[in-house]
């Protein structure tokens, strides 16, 4: 076998492993009727993986026992917010935080 064959089954590997996960539950959930607690529940699903991956990318662990926060992404941060709470639209919200982001980035590199 060569390293052709063996990248191209890694890559048929890789896309069963991420695309079961992801399909499956809907498969098999696609025909059932929710209760309306678990549709509440459902719904708070989102928000949480959205805080969950703010808050992940402003707080840095330097070593096992001290949390730093990154202020340039604080700073992006709260525009960014702005922006989503006025428009209401995601595409706005990532098109300006992506932009802001890498205003800023670009302006720390020549300071």
């Amino acid at each position: 076998m060569n390293a052709d064959l063996t990248v191209l089954l890694i890559i048929l590997g890789c896309t069963l492993v991420t695309f079961i996960p992801r399909v499956v539950p809907f498969l098999l959930v696609r025909n059932v009727r929710l209760s309306e607690p678990v549709l509440k529940w459902l719904s708070f699903v989102p928000i949480c993986i959205l805080t969950a991956l703010v808050v992940n990318s402003f707080i840095i662990q330097t070593n096992h026992y001290s949390l730093n926060i990154d202020w340039t992404v604080i700073i992006v941060l709260v525009p960014t917010l702005f922006v989503a709470l006025k428009t209401k639209s995601l595409s706005a919200t990532v098109i300006i935080g992506v932009i802001l982001m890498a205003l800023l980035r670009l302006v720390i590199k020549f300071i």
